[in-house]
């Protein structure tokens, strides 16, 4: 007769061979590494990769990659990753040296394929003629090239990861419907502002895309890149123009030396609007923290000083 006591005994060698087997299948499946360039790009690929993959960012928060200098350990990280995800159109100088020198064999993920890239004198403020090349990189600043990196995203980390496809699907495409509803919401806030008043300063050229897409004319004296000086002519030239159009607001920029802006302001005597953030996200508990929530954060810097 089966007592309690013996199916007990029998069914414990069993549970203890179950634990073994499903403890390993627990276990394994490692998050695919993946390495971005740059902050908002880390913040792109989480988005698309959820808890499949383990991202960083060889650039982190409030870090200008137009001067960044990889080191050791940054070739060391792209080393041992599976996927490298690049913005492209110049904008990372340095990354063919340092795939080079890593010995990398991971996939190389282009996010600004197939967007249509702006020519670096294409919206007429790189005076100063300072260029990354013949495109201007910063084309994150409209939403709907964003839409065009996460789909070249997603379908790099499936290309990496074929058993992730289904998650990677579902999670860009709930990220693309955020992305309409935040492209619809710039472009009703941007609609507020007054016409005549829809005129930007900042410290360098990073917003053309966003003035493209959305109908403001940001001005700076420096150009697409801030690896080399404003000269006082430029300065001079954005002070003149301030005064002459009654412009209301100069704004900071997250990745930028205050001190430009700071003194256009006092020779202006147009006010410091704000902190844009224009090639990096803040820390994750700032005001930037999601490539959505940095969006968010500019147009609401914006329409404030400009509005009121």
């Amino acid at each position: 007769m089966l007592t309690r006591r013996t199916a007990m005994a029998a069914l414990f060698p069993a549970t203890i061979a179950l634990s073994w087997l499903s403890a390993p299948a627990l276990a394994q499946a490692p998050k695919l590494k993946v390495v971005a360039s740059f902050s908002i790009l880390a913040d792109l690929t989480s988005q698309v990769g959820g808890d499949r993959i383990e991202v960083s960012a060889l650039v982190g928060p409030d870090g200008d990659a137009h001067v960044f200098s990889p080191k050791p350990a940054d070739a060391k990280k792209v080393a041992d990753a599976r996927v490298v995800v690049v913005n492209g159109l110049g904008f990372e100088g340095w990354m063919n040296r340092l795939l080079r020198s890593s010995g990398s064999k991971a996939a190389l993920v282009t996010a600004s394929t197939g967007v249509r890239p702006l020519r670096s004198e294409e919206h007429g403020h790189d005076h100063a003629g300072h260029s990354h090349g013949e495109f201007d990189p910063h084309a994150w600043q409209d939403v709907t090239n964003v839409k065009v990196y996460v789909t070249n995203i997603r379908d790099g980390l499936v290309k990496a990861d074929p058993a992730g496809k289904e998650t990677y699907e579902a999670n860009a495409k709930a990220y693309l419907a955020e992305l309409d509803a935040l492209d619809a919401e710039v472009k009703a806030a941007v609609g507020s502002i007054p016409q005549e008043r829809r005129k930007v300063i900042t410290t360098h050229d990073a917003f053309g895309y966003f003035s493209k897409a959305y109908g403001l004319e940001f001005l700076s004296p420096q150009g697409v890149s801030t690896d080399a000086e404003a000269s006082a002519a430029d300065v001079a030239r954005i002070v003149r123009q301030i005064m002459t159009e009654r412009i209301p607001a100069v704004f900071l920029e997250n990745i930028s030396d205050p001190r430009l802006i700071e003194r256009i302001s006092k020779e202006s005597g147009a006010r410091i609007g704000g902190r844009l953030y224009s090639d990096a996200l803040s820390k994750p508990n700032g005001p930037a923290g999601t490539y959505i929530d940095m969006i968010r954060s500019n147009v609401m810097e914006i329409t404030k000083a400009l509005v009121s």
